[in-house]
């Protein structure tokens, strides 16, 4: 049986390797789209374009537009009036927009206040929050305010806020749960669409075998290509830390694979072509991923998502993945993680085991 079994699994491997398109598939999602999803997804203020109009005529105005430089913002461009001001907000050549009023440098040197209108882009929601937190900490920083306590800022386990460190591991946590979806699904639909799907049903072979055979090569397929993307993404391009144990991580890859393959069973099942499986895969990641924590932190949902949250394996992988890379947490606490990959993963993969096996 162990013999059967390693050979219906090399035969698998075999086969991925023969089909070019799906190779290609599999290394663009796990090099070039976390690459480009941790270089092109920036939730730091970065290049806003800055517009500013200016009746004060004086040198205030001018000390705090100073201030307004590289990578946070590009240089502020002045425009003539509030309406020419507020067009180029409209047709978004401008996120924020400074006025400067006639009584603003009067107001400052008289009582040692004023008031500055800000117009802000808000949708580009995030970007024009971060904005004007910057632009609040340049106007403190400038009026020279002094506070009876003393704010000494700690950043624990990214120090610098890197967006690239979050958004790379996201992204290869989320292509692993799409990848293992299709993977598994296509090794079955593909039989059917070749037409060998009876001459499977009639080799000498346990179905059970066969099945467990088949979702195992994609299972180590998928481990494999996290392996890569760690390595070449992950710390090459992005020098992202591993404050835990890697060990453990690929541990943790492999365990949410077979939860992966489970749906795939279960996609397998009820599709007949490889374009009903891509429609019901991306129908079924889409929920999986917005319950994540991947796009949306789990505490920042409405409180009925959060416990439906609970039910989605790759919440666990996530958490458990940023706590070994990021948090260095030992094994001894890493059980939360493992116990809800393992207990869901089994769940899902003994249910699309058993409803790919009744085609049997």
């Amino acid at each position: 049986m162990i013999r059967t079994f390693t050979t219906l699994v090399a035969k698998e491997i075999i086969g991925f390797f023969r089909a070019w398109g799906l190779v290609a598939v599999v290394l663009y999602a796990f090099t070039l789209d976390i690459y480009i999803a941790g270089k092109g997804i920036e939730l730091q203020a970065k290049n806003v374009s800055v517009g500013f109009v200016d009746e004060t005529g004086g040198g205030i105005s001018t000390k705090i537009l100073d201030r307004l430089h590289m990578p946070q913002f590009k240089p502020p461009v002045p425009f003539n009036s509030q309406k020419a001001l507020y067009r180029a907000i409209r047709n978004r050549e401008i996120m924020v927009g400074l006025i400067f009023d006639q009584d603003f440098e009067k107001s400052f040197d008289a009582t040692g206040r004023a008031q500055l209108n800000v117009l802000l882009d808000a949708t580009a929601a995030a970007q024009g929050y971060q904005a004007l937190q910057y632009l609040q900490n340049i106007l403190i920083d400038f009026s020279d305010i002094t506070f009876p306590v003393a704010l000494k800022i700690h950043k624990l386990f990214n120090p610098n806020s890197t967006t690239g460190w979050f958004m790379s591991l996201a992204e290869m946590l989320s292509m692993t749960t799409l990848l293992g979806v299709i993977l598994t699904a296509a090794v079955f639909v593909r039989e059917k669409e070749q037409g060998t799907w009876d001459m499977m049903l009639l080799m000498p072979v346990d179905p059970k075998l066969i099945i467990l055979a088949k979702s195992f090569s994609q299972v180590l397929i998928l481990t494999i290509g996290v392996f890569i993307a760690t390595g070449i993404i992950l710390f090459g391009a992005f020098g992202v830390p591993m404050n835990g144990s890697f060990f453990a991580f690929m541990l943790l890859s492999f365990l949410y694979a077979f939860t992966s393959a489970g749906i795939g069973l279960f996609v397998a099942a009820v599709s007949k072509s490889m374009m009903e499986v891509a429609q019901l895969a991306i129908l079924i990641m889409m929920p999986l991923i917005f319950l994540s924590g991947a796009w949306t932190p789990i505490h920042a949902m409405a409180p009925w998502l959060q416990k439906l949250s609970l039910i989605s394996p790759l919440r666990y992988y996530i958490e458990g993945s940023e706590s070994i890379f990021f948090r260095g947490t030992a094994w001894v606490d890493l059980w939360p993680y493992f116990a809800g990959v393992t207990l869901l993963g089994a769940l899902v993969y003994l249910y699309g085991f058993r409803k790919i096996g009744r085609l049997f």
